[in-house]
C-alpha cells in the first residue's frame, strides 16, 4: 500500500464531542443486522446436533463433516446472487429473500428423514445464508450516520455471536430428547427468527444510496434526514452520494433528467463485474485485495473448526461426558458474544486498525497456548493432564475473545465502507464468497486434518495462519475511522473517477459520458 496515497488524505480525528447515537439509524442497524442471527444459529447448533444425526442417521465422520461445513459452500449462491440481487430490488427486499430461503431450509432439515433431504436442506439455507451475509453489513453502512458506523456496521457479528449463543443454548436444551427428536427440534427452532425478521424488515426504509442509484432523490433525502445526526450532514452525504454516483452538480431534484443520466451509468449493477475485475483501477484492485484478503484471513484462521467442533476439542481436552462439553460449548458461545459488545463500542473510538492487530494478535497467542496445552495432554496419562484441561478450555474462550474484539466484526465493517458506492454490492459479494469458501474448506476439513496431524498440529498450523494475517493487516489496510463512505476510496490511492468509475468508461470508450451530460444541460 502505497504512503504516498494516504498522505494525501488529511488524518481523521473523532470529534472531541460524540453526536448522540441517531435512534432511527440504531434501529434501522438492528434490524437488517438480525438477519445474521441466522447464520451463527446454524453453525452452533449444528455443534451439538452432529453427533446425534450421526447416531440416528448411521452416518460416518466423514459424511458428517461435509454435512457441517457443506453449507458455507452452499451460500456462495446466494452471497453472489445478492450483490446483482440488491442492486436490482434494492437492499430491503433482499433481506426479506433472505429470512424467507432461510426458513425453508431450516424447515426441510428439521423434518428431513434421511442424509440426502438434510443436504437439501443445508443447500437452501445456505442460499439464505449467503443472502443475509452480503447484505446486512452494506445496508448499514449505507444508512449509518458517518460517527456512528464502525458501531452499528459491527452490528451483524453481533447478532452471529448472539445466534452462536442461541445454537448452543438450544443444543443444552433439547439434547437429552429422545435421539430422533432431539437434533430435528434443534433445526426446527431455526425456523423461528426468520418469521418475525421478514415482517420487521418491511417497516425499515430503503438504503439512501439505493435510492439515488435510482434517481430518487427526494426519497434519498427524507431518510438522510431521519438517520444523520444533523440537516447539514445529510445534506452533505447526499451531495456526496450524488457526487460518487455521478449525478452532475445544478440538477434539481425534480429535474427528470437525473433519472436519464444515472440510467446511461448503470442504476443496476450493469459493468460492475468488468470494474472490478477486468480492468480494475489500481485503487480498486488495492481495495478488492484488502477486502479479499482480510475476509481470507478471518476464516483461515480457524475460528469455525473451534465453533462447529468445540465438543470435540473438550473431549480430547478431558471433557467426556455430552452434559459438560455441551456446557463448555455455551460458555465459548457466551465469551464470543460478550467480547463482540465491546467491539461495537471500541471502533469508532479506537479505530479498525488497533482492533484488528490487537486481536489477531490474541489469537495467535492463544491458539499456539492452546496447542501446546494438547499436545502436552496427548503425551501424559489422563490423571495426570487435570491442569491442561482447565488451560484448554481457558484458550478456548480466550480464541474465540480475541476473535470477537477485532477480526470477527471488523471485516465486515472495513469491506462494507472502502468499495464505491457503485462497486460496493458486487465487491462485498465478493467478500462474502472469499469468507464462505475458506471457512467451508476449513470447516469440512478439520476432522481429517486433526486425524492426520493431530488436534495440536491443527492449531498450531491456523497460528501460524493467524501470524501471517497479522502482517497482511499490518502492511496493507489503513485506517478508515472517522471517514465518509464517499472518501474512503482516497485512502488507497484513488480520486472520484475511481468511485464514480469514469476511469475505465474513459479508457473503454475515449470520453466520459458523465461529463458530456453535464455540458448538455
Amino acid at each position: 500500500m502505497s504512503k504516498d496515497a494516504s498522505d494525501d488524505v488529511p488524518a481523521a480525528e473523532a470529534p472531541a464531542k460524540r453526536a448522540p447515537l441517531n435512534k432511527y439509524a440504531l434501529a434501522c442497524a438492528v434490524l437488517a443486522s438480525m438477519n445474521s442471527i441466522l447464520l451463527g444459529y446454524d453453525i452452533s447448533v449444528m455443534s451439538g446436533a452432529q453427533k446425534f444425526m450421526k447416531e440416528d442417521l448411521n452416518i460416518t465422520d466423514g459424511k458428517v463433516e461435509i454435512l457441517a461445513g457443506i453449507i458455507n459452500i452452499f451460500s456462495l449462491v446466494g452471497s453472489l446472487a445478492a450483490g446483482r440481487t440488491s442492486d436490482l430490488i434494492g437492499r430491503r427486499y433482499t433481506m426479506v429473500l433472505a429470512a424467507v430461503i432461510f426458513f425453508a431450509g431450516a424447515l426441510i432439515m428439521g423434518l428431513a428423514p434421511s442424509y440426502a433431504i438434510v443436504m437439501l436442506g443445508r443447500f437452501v439455507a445456505g442460499v439464505g445464508v449467503g443472502y443475509a451475509l452480503m447484505i446486512a453489513p452494506v445496508y448499514t453502512a449505507e444508512v449509518a450516520p458517518t460517527s456512528a458506523r464502525g458501531l452499528l456496521t459491527s452490528f451483524p457479528e453481533v447478532f452471529i455471536n448472539t445466534g452462536v449463543l442461541l445454537g448452543y443454548v438450544s443444543n443444552f436444551a433439547f439434547y437429552r430428547l429422545p435421539l430422533n427428536i432431539g437434533w430435528r427440534v434443534m433445526f426446527l427452532v431455526g425456523t423461528v427468527p426468520p418469521v418475525f425478521l421478514a415482517v420487521g424488515v418491511l417497516a425499515m426504509p430503503e438504503s439512501p444510496r439505493w435510492l439515488v442509484m435510482q434517481g430518487r432523490i427526494g426519497d434519498a433525502r427524507r431518510v438522510l434526514e431521519k438517520t444523520s445526526d444533523s440537516p447539514a450532514e445529510a445534506e452533505e452525504r447526499l451531495a456526496d452520494i450524488k457526487n460518487a454516483v455521478g449525478i452532475p452538480e445544478g440538477i434539481s431534484d425534480d429535474d427528470e433528467v437525473i433519472a436519464i443520466v444515472h440510467k446511461s451509468r448503470g442504476t443496476h449493477g450493469e459493468g460492475v463485474w468488468r470494474d472490478l475485475l477486468l480492468r480494475p483501477t489500481p485503487a480498486v484492485r488495492r481495495i478488492l485485495i484488502a477486502c479479499l484478503g482480510l475476509q481470507f484471513f478471518q476464516q483461515a484462521s480457524g475460528i469455525d473448526s473451534v465453533v462447529l467442533y468445540s465438543p470435540r476439542v473438550f473431549d480430547k481436552a478431558g471433557l467426556h461426558s455430552d452434559s459438560n462439553s455441551i456446557g463448555a460449548s455455551v460458555a465459548v458461545g457466551a465469551s464470543k458474544t460478550l467480547f463482540i459488545l465491546v467491539a461495537t463500542f471500541l471502533l469508532d473510538r479506537v479505530g479498525r486498525r488497533p482492533l484488528l492487530l490487537t486481536s489477531a494478535g490474541g489469537m495467535v497467542i492463544s491458539l499456539v497456548t492452546l496447542a501446546s496445552a494438547l499436545h502436552m495432554i496427548d503425551h501424559r496419562q489422563e490423571g495426570q493432564a487435570t491442569p491442561l484441561v482447565g488451560l484448554s478450555i481457558a484458550m478456548v474462550l480466550a480464541f474465540v475473545a480475541s476473535f470477537s474484539i477485532g477480526m470477527g466484526p471488523i471485516a465486515w465493517v472495513y469491506s462494507s465502507e472502502i468499495f464505491p458506492l457503485r462497486l460496493r454490492a458486487q465487491g462485498c459479494a465478493l467478500g462474502t464468497a472469499m469468507n464462505r469458501v475458506v471457512s467451508g474448506a476449513v470447516s469440512m476439513s478439520f476432522i481429517s486434518l486433526y486425524k492426520a496431524i493431530t488436534f495440536a498440529g491443527s492449531f498450531y498450523l491456523y497460528a501460524g495462519i493467524a501470524t501471517a494475517g497479522w502482517v497482511f493487516m499490518f502492511f496493507f489496510l489503513p485506517e478508515t475511522r472517522g471517514r465518509s463512505l464517499e472518501d474512503t476510496i482516497k485512502l488507497f490511492g484513488g480520486d472520484e473517477r475511481d468511485a464514480n468509475g469514469t476511469v475505465g468508461r474513459e479508457d473503454a470508450h475515449g470520453q466520459n459520458k458523465s461529463t458530456e451530460l453535464t455540458t448538455q444541460q
